[in-house]
């Protein structure tokens, strides 16, 4: 798959990631925690019913310089202790919320680095959100993992505690690249801690890594990528570094380092591309990389994957995400709700509230129907306005009057061979799977008015 300069240059502008719609620059500090507590009680009579469970845990022993995530260093035992304490309070005024009826099907740990507490605390958590909920017989419990801080002991102790997904955050596998991003590297050799993972029975390991970053070269990261299939893990992730100083200030010192240009990222890409194909994997939305037989695979064939805050997930394992901890973001049907980012405030308004809102939005059935549109082109490469339109029970005209569908509005990605359009049906070809952000903006009825910063789409 070659991607020409021309196209680049074309379509490389701002734009939302969209894992979430509207995305988060919209949302409002008006809502408040009486807001998403009748929000989270109406959430039991939407879909989908099961229930995903994200724990933010936002310290770092040590911050990278590249880090989008809100995350905190310098934090002492004490402080950890407290935190915990109000992650576990608001797990128990949530879950009381919650119809116990529900299955739960999904949590995922992410931070900061989740591996760097003590595993006291995380065996707290889990022992919580089993008293709390009702486990699915097949649930997904996932877990990001920093390998400088992986020992072999902890990997027993998750799957003890019922993990079965560890997520290995390598970003590259160059040291001067992760000096370079203030990132320690692995503690271990990553071929012995994937083999530890394996054996210990877990049902899936990813690997994380991103392109993008200073130091990196086109010829260095298809080495990195190199390195990383002959790991042979289930999934492997290649994100694109996005760089938003004016939102992140700790990025800024990078650029002291400087960054691949676009061409040379967009070639990085194309390469991973090629390079996962030639191994056997499949590709999943924009950056996620399958085994065959993988459910992401599966999900893709039927048209069933999906995505959230937290990444790609499939339809039948993936629920109304509720977060807890710290800046952690609620993904409702019908609203999200973001808590405080900092962690002392947030203890304080759990030991006070039992609930930490800082910001939410109440998505309307406008918007409920654009998020479907985007998440299928974001995911599935493919749309079908009629399928969207039964779905929701109403007439296909007022599904195209709610996103202004006209062929004439994609007229450059058809002539530029990146999608067809076949009546109400939109396919992304090969070729078009880097432009597929540009191509979720054109059904985006609030696109035009630019709330907060993006980072360029590719």
């Amino acid at each position: 798959m070659k991607v020409s300069d021309k196209l680049i240059k074309k379509y490389n502008k701002s734009g939302p990631r969209y894992t979430s719609y509207p995305p988060a620059t919209f949302f409002d500090n008006n809502f408040s925690n009486e807001d998403f507590k009748l929000k989270i009680i109406e959430s039991n009579s939407e879909n989908p019913q099961n229930i995903s469970v994200y724990i933010h845990i936002p310290f770092c022993p040590q911050i990278c310089h590249f880090c989008g995530c809100t995350t905190e260093s310098g934090f002492t035992k004490p402080f950890l202790e407290r935190y915990v304490d109000a992650l576990i309070k608001e797990i128990d005024y949530v879950g009381k919320l919650i119809n116990k009826k529900r299955k739960l099907t999904q949590v995922h740990w992410g931070g900061g680095t989740p591996n760097a507490i003590s595993y006291k605390y995380i065996e707290r958590i889990t022992n919580k959100l089993y008293e709390e909920f009702t486990f699915s017989k097949n649930y997904e419990m996932a877990i990001e993992c920093n390998p400088a801080h992986l020992e072999f002991r902890h990997i027993e102790l998750l799957k003890k505690f019922g993990f079965n997904r560890i997520s290995i955050g390598i970003q590259d596998f160059r040291n001067d690249v992760l000096d370079a991003i203030n990132r320690k590297p692995s503690k271990h050799p990553i071929s012995k801690i994937i083999k530890k993972i394996k054996d210990e029975g877990f049902t899936g390991t990813n690997i994380d890594l991103v392109y993008g970053l200073p130091l990196q070269t086109v010829e260095s990261f298809k080495k990195t990528v190199e390195m990383a299939i002959e790991l042979n893990t289930e999934r492997i992730v290649t994100f694109s570094y996005a760089h938003v100083p004016s939102i992140l200030p700790r990025q800024k010192i990078l650029e002291n380092i400087g960054f691949p240009s676009s061409k040379n990222k967009a070639l990085m890409y194309e390469n991973s591309y090629e390079l996962f194909m030639k191994a056997g994997y499949v590709s999943i939305g924009m950056d996620h990389f399958s085994r065959p037989g993988d459910e992401f695979d599966i999900a893709l064939q039927n048209k069933q994957l999906h995505r959230n805050f937290q990444g790609y997930c499939t339809r039948e394992t993936t629920g109304q995400v509720y977060g807890f901890g710290a800046s952690s973001i609620s993904q409702l049907d019908s609203a999200y709700s973001q808590n405080i980012k900092n962690a002392a405030q947030y203890i304080n308004a759990i030991e006070k509230n039992n609930l930490a809102v800082l910001r939410g939005y109440e998505v309307d059935i406008k918007q409920k129907i654009v998020r479907e549109i985007i998440n299928s082109i974001m995911c599935n490469y493919y749309l079908d306005l009629e399928f969207i339109a039964e779905k929701y029970d109403l007439n296909i005209s007022k599904i195209i009057d709610i996103v202004n569908f006209n062929k004439d509005k994609f007229q450059d990605f058809i002539d530029d061979n990146l999608l067809i359009i076949e009546g109400y049906k939109l396919t992304v070809f090969e070729k078009g799977r880097l432009f597929t952000r540009n191509i979720a903006m054109r059904f985006d009825p609030l696109i035009n008015q630019k709330v907060g910063t993006y980072s360029n789409t590719i």
